[in-house]
């Protein structure tokens, strides 16, 4: 079927795509001189600086102004640093610190690097209140569960990166934290009144909107009181009611990805999401990370057919587009730079809470509890493994160990035992709890601190994240760093 041109131009303009590799395929930038937005950048997109630097001049050529987007959040969720964790401490831990200028400083730095690899659009910071101790996909992302003091901070996080000529895109409206499913896998549900979001969801959007942010990611959770059966991205009283015409924001509201299932079950495909998140008033449309030529050309047509059957006005598209379009040209403004290689150490190290002592730990047994990680996260190297010299450790999941075989794999030596989210983790717990009642214990907690102490444990140390930078700052303050 022939697809009208001009129309066809209009919907890539509404599109960030993705392509797999560490160099872009033919079809990638000629997509762009085809009109298309841009493209999200992955982990798999990335082998080190300057194969990136590489890769986003090879983009730019077909077009100057498209706009380059990546997940850099610091702390868990690294694109840059996947393959060694982060240099900085993410979000929970800068939330715990309570420094605002630090907050700014830390993103500028971030927006430095991405400005270097010719990166203009952050998909980050991550503003969501984290309410529920069990939230599986936002957690150490948080700034944390207090509202004020979450906007406090996404505030200067979204300053710190514009300074840098990067724009941020605060994430997820209206609001993330309260759930306890990853809208990866499903569609969570917020079911709360409007005087409830209000108070504990929607500072922090309101707190980015006055600060200037450039972009806003939506969310697929239902907010039944709000969205009825539909997830925020397909909203109209979210997207243009609320964030539009109640909080004035004016930038671009991008879709968190359209292949995740909490928007692809409801809308039936790729395709329909687009249209109804447009619809709805969603500018830029982030279709995700298994994407190619096929599925952006699907989804353009989508578009277009629903234009032409009148479903979607072909003013909203046009809209949508120009807003991209002004997105792309502010970044290619003036930038100002602030270099500072071990602000994030630094960081991390202000971060680390202790409680109980460390007399008698000089020379321990380390201990790594093996944990998964969330979509958004990826497998990052995470822990203490990285940072140790000689001290003799060994790393293990907790149901296939025991306490006998630590304790003979320590022969003496106190133990420190390293987990993340270790709360959640029946196993773990129960480990960590019989090794407190017969043995020197030292606990490092490197995932969403929750109320949990084993019972016994000499010290507990909570890190407040699992980057590169957090993982260093528990070394340092065990005295073990090489």
């Amino acid at each position: 079927m022939t697809i009208d041109p001009g129309l066809r131009r209009l919907a890539l303009r509404t599109l960030l795509a993705a392509f797999p590799g560490h160099t872009a395929p033919d079809w990638a930038p000629d997509l762009l001189t085809q009109g298309l937005a841009g493209y999200t950048l992955f982990g798999y997109n990335i082998a080190d600086a300057d194969q990136l630097a590489t890769l986003t001049t090879q983009l730019r050529a077909a077009r100057p102004d498209a706009l380059l987007a990546i997940d850099e959040e610091g702390g868990d969720v690294t694109r840059l640093a996947h393959r060694t964790g982060s240099p900085y401490p993410g979000n929970a831990a800068l939330g715990a610190i309570g420094d605002l200028d630090l907050t700014r400083r830390v993103y500028h730095a971030i927006g430095t690097e991405l400005t270097a690899a010719g990166i203009n659009l952050n998909l980050a910071p991550t503003v969501d209140v984290n309410t529920a101790t069990d939230n599986p996909i936002i957690g150490t992302r948080s700034f944390g569960a207090d509202p004020v003091r979450v906007a406090a901070h996404a505030a200067a996080a979204v300053v710190g990166l514009q300074q840098a000529g990067v724009a941020a895109c605060a994430k997820h409206f209206p609001g993330h934290g309260a759930t306890v499913t990853d809208s990866h896998h499903d569609l969570p549900t917020v079911d709360v009144t409007e005087q409830v979001l209000r108070e504990r969801e929607l500072p922090p959007f309101a707190a980015i909107v006055a600060a200037g942010a450039k972009a806003v990611m939506t969310a697929h959770i239902r907010v039944p009181v709000l969205t009825g059966d539909d997830p925020a991205t397909f909203s109209r009283a979210i997207l243009t009611g609320l964030l539009r015409e109640e909080f004035g924001f004016t930038g671009v509201v991008v879709t968190d990805a359209l292949e995740m299932q909490g928007a692809l079950r409801v809308a039936g495909g790729i395709g329909p999401a687009a249209v109804r998140a447009l619809h709805a008033g969603a500018d830029l449309l982030c279709l995700g990370a298994d994407i190619d030529l096929a599925i952006v050309e699907q989804v353009a047509a989508d578009i277009v057919a629903a234009i032409k059957d009148g479903s979607l006005d072909v003013a909203r598209v046009e809209q949508a587009a120009a807003r991209n379009d002004a997105l792309a040209a502010w970044t290619a403004g003036s930038i100002e730079i602030e270099p500072s290689p071990r602000l994030g150490y630094d960081a991390a190290r202000r971060a680390v809470s202790i409680e109980g002592s460390l007399a008698g730990f000089e020379h321990p047994f380390v201990v790594q509890l093996r944990a998964g990680h969330t979509i958004a996260e990826g497998a990052v190297p995470w822990g203490l493994t990285m940072h140790l010299a000689d001290t003799p450790q060994l790393a293990v999941a907790a149901d296939e160990t025991s306490v006998d075989a630590l304790l003979d794999a320590a022969a003496g030596r106190p133990i420190v035992l390293v987990g993340r989210h270790t709360h959640r983790n029946p196993a773990a717990r129960s480990l960590a709890e019989q090794l407190a009642a017969v043995h020197p214990l030292a606990v490092v907690e490197m995932g969403w601190p929750a109320g949990w102490r084993p019972h016994g444990a000499q010290a507990f140390i909570t890190t407040y994240g699992a980057s590169h930078a957090n993982g260093r700052a528990a070394a340092e303050v065990l005295g073990l760093a090489g």
